[in-house]
Formats: structure tokens, C-alpha cells, sequence
């Protein structure tokens, strides 16, 4: 048929142009993050490119909580939580997670993309003559969201509370906004100056949102992200996070007042129409979150191991992003030489870093994003360092002075 021809000649492009998806077969053993057995090879490989900073998905505490709920409660919720009733579970997360951020109310979703595309999409959509001010640089899940709404949006240049100011003081100032940005970016790891857009959008009287997904578990005393590290969660409208990354499960959540949780839950379709995060998947995440709210040990070791391989890169001229996060990328600029090292460093070294290419990011910043973490040891940095300094050199490409 003529769609299927369509389909593979859209698929050949992708594959041409260096930018096709292909998904790694790989298995994590509990007790061994951050080895995993690569099937596509048929052996042990060190992961360096896991969102599971602080190795949580491995915690024993996160993986007897889910254990022990699902011999209490079973595998599934049963549906959406309307019908098919809250689990305590769910209710205990919430409160948590409200806790956490310093904010009265909580409201879990499935993922933190949904999080994202049903609050933003809900708010702008809801007030009436709401505009939306966004980063330049923020993720998919928020554009669409503000997309869904089909509310007017106004972009300010990446991290420029001088430009976000330009732009609300073109706006009428009795208009309803959202000013939406992230705190720290995925891709370069950059932070966002929380404090100085925080002036500006109250210079305005505009409601803030803050995307946490990258934060959350990491910084701050309590691990609420970089607005706990900064204190400024209580100037923060609604504060947006993941259960996926810091804290090692799946599900996002928003936090904010209880009147626009409430708002939330009760007008957003993603959340509506959506069956809840399994019983078992709330008690791994409240342990989780628990957990680390107590403990800053995996916070310190973490970054320890990220200025250690931050070091290793140097001493070897191996170019990366200058940032003050976690977050560390090596720009090689061309998507079919990007997937080709990726390629070596998994089959020669067993080391396994995938690629990234547009439309994740730009075209000539092709990357890979290295993620250490605390359960990365000294000898696995030197592992990857000297494998990359290799495929530097096997390549050609330039090195840092």
C-alpha cells in the first residue's frame, strides 16, 4: 500500500541523514547499575547515559517498598483514580511531594511529560485571555502544552530575565500570565536564574512555572531541586517534577496550593482520563523521595563523581559543556560520526553512551551526554575516558587546549 511505501522511504531518511532512534536491548539486574547486559552484543556493559542520577531504581529500600506493595495491594490501580477509587498510597505520595517543594497540595500523573502537557494546557486554556511566556530552550512536554491550550505565547530568550521582562511589559498588564521555564536544562546543562526571573515575573504579577524534572532528588537540602538549593520554592506558582530521574521510578507530579491542584485535577483530561501509577509504583517512589530527603550522601557522592570525570575529560583534552550541573556533554557536531563512536565505545569497550541528534537538539550540536553517578567508581571513569580519548583520536576530532 502507498503509506507503507511513505513510511519506509520517511524511516530511510532518518537513517541517511544519521538521526534514526535505535533502541538498545538492554537489562538491568538489580544490584549492578551501572552494568547491564547489552543483548544486542550478548554482554556486560557499563551505562553512561541513564537518567537514574543517583542510582535509585537500585536502592534497596525503593525496591522492597514495591515488593511489599505489590504482595498488599497487586500489580495494577484498576484505572483512573476517579473511578476506580485513590490508593493511600497515592494520597501519602502526594503529601510528600507537597512537603518537599514547602507547597500545600500535590497531584500525581503517569510521567512527567503528562505532568507537563496537562497542567500548562489546563492553566493557559482555563484563564481566560491567559498568555504564556516561554524559555527558548524548554522541553517538548511544556510546548505542547502551551500548544493544547491555543493561548497566545510569547518567547523570551534562553535564561534572560531582561528579555522576559521586555516581554511582559509589551503585554497588557491586567492580562493573566504563566512565565515558564526549567531549572536545569537536559541537553547542556545549564541552570536558570531562578531568583531574577522570579523578580521579574512579580514585577508583573505573573504566575511562575518551574519545571523540576532535572533537579529533583539532586539538589537542595532536602533534594527539591535547584529552587530548594536557591530557596525560592515558595515564590514559585507551581513547581513541576519527575519520579522518573532523581528518584529512580516512573510519574510526574505538580505541587502548588490546594485550590490549584484542585483546579488541575478537576479540568485536566491528561489527568482525567488517564489510569493511575500502580500502588507498587507509588510506595518505590514515596520510599524514594523519603529516603532522600533525609539523606544527602548520594547528593555528595554525585557530585563528587561528576568533578572527578569533569577532571578525567580535561587531563585528556576531551571537550565538554562548561555548566554547573550534573549534566555533561561532549559536542561532536556531525549525527552519522555522533552514532558511529557511540557504536565503537559499546562494541570495543563495552561501554554504552547513546547518541544524540536533532530534533533532541540543534543540527551541528550532535552529542553524547555522559551522566555519572554515585555508583560509578574511579576505575569506571578511567574506563571512559580512556575509551573516548581513543575515538577521539580514531576520528580526528579536535581536542580542548
Amino acid at each position: 500500500m502507498w503509506y507503507e511505501t511513505f513510511f519506509r522511504a520517511q524511516l530511510a531518511d532518518l537513517k541517511r541523514d544519521g538521526n534514526y532512534r535505535y533502541f538498545a536491548e538492554l537489562e538491568r539486574i538489580a544490584g549492578r547499575f551501572p552494568r547491564a547486559f547489552h543483548h544486542g552484543i550478548g554482554r556486560e556493559v557499563t551505562v553512561w547515559c541513564s537518567n537514574d542520577y543517583l542510582g535509585m531504581g537500585q536502592h534497596p529500600a525503593v525496591i522492597t517498598a514495591m515488593r511489599d506493595a505489590v504482595e498488599k495491594h497487586g500489580a495494577g490501580a484498576g484505572g483512573t483514580r476517579n473511578i476506580s477509587g485513590t490508593s493511600p498510597l497515592h494520597v501519602e505520595l502526594e503529601r510528600e511531594l507537597a512537603a518537599l517543594h514547602g507547597k500545600e497540595a500535590a497531584l500525581l500523573f503517569t510521567s512527567g511529560y503528562m505532568s507537563n502537557w496537562a497542567t500548562i494546557g489546563t492553566l493557559a486554556a482555563k484563564m481566560p485571555g491567559c498568555v504564556v511566556l516561554s524559555d527558548a530552550a524548554n522541553h517538548a512536554s511544556m510546548i505542547e502544552g502551551m500548544r493544547h491550550s491555543r493561548a497566545p505565547k510569547h518567547v523570551f530568550a534562553h535564561n534572560d530575565p531582561d528579555d522576559l521582562d521586555r516581554v511582559l511589559s509589551s503585554l497588557p498588564p491586567d492580562a493573566p500570565k504563566i512565565v515558564a521555564f526549567e531549572s536545569v536544562y537536559s541537553m547542556d546543562g545549564d541552570v536558570a536564574p531562578l531568583s531574577a526571573l522570579c523578580d521579574v515575573a512579580e514585577k508583573h504579577k505573573a504566575m511562575t512555572y518551574l519545571d523540576e524534572v532535572h533537579g529533583v532528588g539532586l539538589y537542595g537540602a532536602q533534594g527539591g531541586g535547584i529552587s530548594d538549593r536557591d530557596g525560592v520554592s515558595d515564590r514559585l506558582t507551581v513547581i513541576e517534577g519527575t519520579l522518573a530521574k532523581g528518584y529512580g521510578v516512573v510519574g510526574g507530579y505538580i505541587a502548588g496550593s490546594a485550590a490549584l491542584c484542585d483546579f488541575v485535577r478537576s479540568f485536566a483530561s491528561g489527568f482525567i482520563f488517564s489510569s493511575a501509577l500502580p500502588p507498587a509504583i507509588a510506595a518505590a517512589a514515596l520510599a524514594s523521595v523519603r529516603h532522600l530527603r533525609q539523606s544527602g550522601e548520594e547528593r555528595t557522592q554525585h557530585r563528587e563523581r561528576v568533578a572527578t570525570l569533569r577532571r578525567r575529560l580535561d587531563e585528556e583534552g576531551l571537550p565538554h559543556l562548561r555548566n554547573p550541573s550534573h549534566i555533561v556533554p561532549l559536542i561532536v557536531g556531525d549525527p552519522v560520526r555522533c552514532r558511529e563512536i557511540s557504536e565503537q565505545l559499546l562494541s570495543r569497550h563495552g561501554v554504552y553512551v547513546q547518541p544524540i541528534n536533532y530534533p533532541t537538539v540543534p543540527r551541528g550540536t550532535e552529542r553524547l551526554r555522559l551522566t555519572a553517578t554515585p555508583l560509578h567508581s574511579a576505575a569506571d571513569i578511567d574506563h571512559l575516558v580512556s575509551a573516548l580519548s581513543e575515538a577521539w583520536s580514531d576520528f580526528s576530532l579536535a581536542r580542548a587546549a
